[in-house]
């Protein structure tokens, strides 16, 4: 059963939304030049970079960029060159330091991200916090697929969030599930074909796994540490806003089960 055919269900109000989240792209490329989308490849960014295109947008205008950790699924992988076939765009794509990485994995081994939180966040900044810093340099405004919808920390999340240097702009924020996957379904938007494998988040392959029923969207990201710690600093405010503090433990190693081996 595909995602699309389980939760392509658009909210009562949809039209109105769509209409104020293309309003707001093209105010974000006028007023935050330049712009550019911070593309995970997951289903609601595969969304924005087709009301991007919707809204008129090229690479005249604004830019995409992917993170790739050396860690990602090759289904998501696959997504750059798809999008390029389809969009007038051009994805820039970041890798950490390789060196870092390589050092990092030398010291720590290959599952050091499920040993502690301090590790694994440490991975998480080289492979993601540091190349996003070269990503974002000289950019006045960035795209994310955040919505309040995807976890009690994101409920909070606004349009449009002044940074210090640029002006974080969040699109889908009143989106739902239903209304992402509708929007997907009707425009046969290209999508990780992990979604219809039940994995509504999807990361490096091993800190993702599938959710099940019930379970909230971000469950199968680090699923092995509390509640509070399910971001990587992407999106957690300079204040330190949603930091999450070391859990008292961790699950035992021998019971944590990655999706998939992936050298770094």
């Amino acid at each position: 059963m595909s995602a699309i055919s389980l939760y392509a269900k658009p909210s009562p109000d949809f039209a109105q939304k769509l209409a104020h989240s293309l309003a707001l792209i093209k105010t974000a490329a006028t007023e935050y030049s330049p712009l550019t989308q911070a593309s995970s490849l997951g289903c609601e960014d595969m969304v924005i970079t087709h009301l991007m295109h919707e809204a008129g947008l090229d690479n005249a205008s604004a830019s995409i960029f992917v993170l790739d950790t050396g860690m990602l699924h090759l289904e998501t992988v696959a997504l750059v060159k798809r999008i390029e076939e389809r969009y007038p765009f051009k994805i820039d794509v970041y890798h950490p330091d390789a060196d870092a990485a390589s050092a990092f994995v030398e010291e720590n081994g290959s599952q050091a991200m499920y040993k502690s939180l301090a590790l694994r966040k440490q991975c998480c900044h080289i492979r993601k916090m540091e190349p996003l810093e070269r990503a974002l340099a000289g950019k006045k405004g960035w795209l994310t697929g955040l919505r309040r919808e995807q976890s009690a920390a994101r409920a909070e999340v606004h349009d449009i969030e002044q940074q210090p240097e640029r002006a974080k702009v969040n699109p889908l924020v009143e989106w739902t599930q239903g209304d992402i996957w509708h929007y997907i379904s009707v425009n046969a938007i290209p999508y990780n074909p992990l979604h219809d494998q039940f994995f509504p988040s999807i990361g490096c392959a091993p800190c993702t796994r599938a959710v099940t029923l019930g379970e909230d969207f971000r469950s199968g990201r680090w699923w092995w540490e509390n509640e509070s710690a399910k971001e990587c600093g992407l999106h957690v405010a300079a204040d330190g806003t949603h930091e999450a503090q070391e859990p008292a433990a961790f699950e035992p190693l021998s019971s944590i089960i990655p999706i998939r081996e992936i050298q770094a």
